[in-house]
């Protein structure tokens, strides 16, 4: 393996960092570390490549984080990891780095996916060269798209998205939205998906319909929701989907994303069939008029364990 055919990928959370070395768009033995474990990225990145990889020296590298990248410091949210792209260059020896959102690297995965990484939910086909969205609940809510360029790239689009304001489809979303408010003064669409948007759904839920809160974890939450062992947790999950579809068609229609919606993050695929089956795709079209405009664009729910690395591979070639 040369270095002219590898480049170095990573996906830095704030409580892990997973690497990989791509060859020739492959994504060859991705490993996770605790990001607790190394002073910062480059640590980390050398401890990588001498453990797995000794004979391995990469000329080329993409790095996905979980902040926002404006300028050469990059600070990783809920992380003590501080650190700059142009010295992370060069103490890695790269000739070439780029370092994005990790939603972005999301963003750029969606067109290098196969089939079986996609599970269909309605809508027709989806319209060439033209834009498409992307979306996905984790621990917060990531939003973005891609926009066909003149010269046939595509160009991934950095959005705050998931902190614009939730809108309520009804009058039991309204009334949620109403105590939730009480509680966080601005209501974003992260507030309620997310895993914590989850938990908050099911606060809210309980208050409102007179019953204690006795679950505090998404994980539990979910659980007894899907196995109906919990009426409160069971409306919190459907009423999550439901408003994954507001604002999956909100989305849709800002961006005429004729292209299809890809609903990616790490919630979802663990309840894909539940998803599926809910009222997402009803509620992603329910957009008054623009209803019949709506149901043409294909929704995909991204089943594949790691489209960061994917993202990554492509913006390393």
């Amino acid at each position: 393996m040369t270095s002219s055919d590898i480049a170095l990928v990573a996906d830095i959370g704030g409580t892990h960092a997973r690497f990989a070395l791509v060859d020739d768009g492959e994504v060859l033995d991705p490993v996770q570390l605790r990001c607790a474990d190394y002073d910062g990225p480059v640590s980390a990145a050398r401890a990588f490549l001498t453990t797995h990889f000794p004979n391995s020296r990469p000329r080329r590298g993409a790095f996905a984080v979980a902040s926002v990248i404006d300028g050469d410091h990059v600070d990783i949210t809920n992380s003590p990891w501080k650190f700059s792209v142009e010295a992370t260059r060069a103490a890695l020896a790269l000739d070439h780095f780029q370092v994005v959102n990790d939603f972005t690297a999301v963003a750029l995965s969606v067109r290098h996916l196969k089939p079986e990484h996609l599970l269909s939910i309605g809508g027709g086909a989806a319209v060439p060269d033209q834009p498409i969205a992307i979306l996905g609940p984790g621990t917060g809510l990531g939003v973005s798209g891609l926009i066909p360029a003149p010269d046939g790239q595509w160009i991934p689009l950095s959005t705050e998205g998931g902190h614009a304001t939730m809108a309520a489809a009804n009058d039991r979303e309204a009334a949620v939205l109403a105590w939730l408010r009480r509680r966080f003064d601005h209501v974003s669409a992260e507030r309620v998906l997310s895993g914590q948007g989850i938990v908050n759904l099911y606060q809210a839920l309980s208050a409102l319909s007179d019953r204690q809160a006795v679950y505090s974890t998404p994980d539990v939450i979910t659980r007894h929701g899907l196995d109906g062992s919990c009426v409160i947790c069971r409306e919190a999950v459907d009423m999550f989907f439901a408003m994954m579809g507001t604002i999956g068609g909100n989305l849709a229609l800002s961006l005429g994303s004729r292209g299809g919606v890809y609903i990616a993050g790490g919630i979802l695929p663990r309840m894909a069939e539940a998803f599926r089956l809910s009222d997402f795709r009803a509620r992603f079209e329910e957009h008054g008029r623009f209803q019949p405009y709506l149901a043409t664009i294909p929704t995909w729910l991204v089943i594949h364990p790691m489209p960061a690395f994917l993202g990554m591979a492509a913006l390393a070639r």
